[in-house]
């Protein structure tokens, strides 16, 4: 005998295809209970009516697959099913917002998109100021531009605060309005984005407390993002760490035969980028693989690092500086 079932009844069907037994959901039918029931049989479970069944023929064999002439949905059925899936809707959407991968995601590509609105926005108000303050010196007092216009009243304020001879040309009241929005915005732009990193900082030091332990925060977050999830970043290679977000450089190393990439976006890391040309290799390979351990013991809930576990591993690259003190020589290449 074959058992079979859907969220309203079950059936146990013999060889001849009668029907031997059933069982039907007498409770209240109502779309939440409906959507409780769906979701049991979406996991793989059974319902109260098909262990019933189970129980008591438990020599049947289980087929998900409704045979021909099962009853068809009412019209009523169908009006339940329909508000049961909005409800599961909203579950899922529910659930991920609990996704930490989703979350990470979602707060790197935001803080990417804000610094490239806020880098435009204050090359814009820079180079305007500029335009009409020749004698302003773009490159030293670059930074201080923005907050100094967003908090001017008007231009000629603004020359007096920045110690300047008003100049030939003045703008307008409306240009002076538009340099003045430009600037602002270029300033609440920046506070957005340190409120970012400092959300990706609280989310990554509890989703990737060791990681973000040894790399630091921001960075593990962005390998964690190029990985696609934490996951599947546990899975990769040390190897592919080590290249995370050099993709164009290796794809051209395999289609033209360039060197291949000794480091990705792990370059950022200061015990990397602050090394000596001819060593980066090695600390980038070593870094690598301690990122590799470091990621699997968040994934699979080991005890996370501490800044002990990240002395040590800074005793190893001050070892692979201290004995590659010279670049090699070029006999020896």
């Amino acid at each position: 005998m074959e058992l079979y079932w859907d969220w309203r009844m079950a059936r146990l069907i013999d060889e001849s295809g009668s029907v031997v037994d059933e069982a039907i959901w007498d409770g209240i039918r109502s779309p939440g209970a409906v959507a409780d029931r769906l979701e049991k049989m979406r996991e793989g479970r059974m319902t109260i009516e098909a262990r019933e069944l189970i129980e008591r023929f438990p020599e049947s064999e289980l087929i998900s697959d409704a045979p021909e002439g099962w009853p068809v949905l009412e019209k009523q059925d169908i009006l339940l099913i329909e508000q049961a899936a909005l409800i599961l809707a909203r579950r899922g959407i529910a659930q991920a917002a609990g996704d930490g991968d989703r979350r990470l995601e979602h707060l790197v590509h935001s803080v990417d998109e804000l610094r490239s609105a806020w880098t435009t926005m204050e090359s814009r108000v820079v180079e305007w100021v500029g335009l009409f303050l020749t004698d302003l010196n773009l490159d030293s007092e670059r930074k201080s531009i923005p907050k100094t216009v967003s908090l001017a009243e008007n231009f000629e304020k603004l020359v007096s605060t920045l110690n300047l001879e008003t100049p030939i040309y003045l703008p307008s009241n409306e240009e002076w309005y538009a340099i003045h929005g430009a600037a602002v915005t270029a300033v609440q732009l920046s506070i957005r984005i340190n409120e970012t990193e400092i959300a990706i900082r609280k989310h990554v030091e509890d989703y990737l407390p060791s990681l973000s332990m040894l790399l630091g925060p921001l960075l593990a977050a962005r390998l964690c993002v190029a990985a696609h999830g934490r996951s599947r970043l546990a899975r990769l290679p040390s190897s592919t760490v080590q290249v995370l977000g050099a993709e164009k450089a290796f794809f051209a190393h395999l289609r033209t035969g360039s060197p291949p990439p000794k480091h990705g976006m792990i370059f950022q890391h200061p015990w990397i980028s602050r090394s000596p040309r001819w060593v980066r290799g090695k600390i980038a390979r070593m870094l690598a693989g301690k990122a590799s351990i470091a990621v699997r013991i968040d994934e699979h809930g080991g005890q996370p690092w501490t800044q002990e576990n990240v002395s040590d591993i800074e005793k190893s690259v001050n070892s692979i500086r201290a004995r590659h003190p010279k670049p090699p020589s070029k006999k020896g290449r």
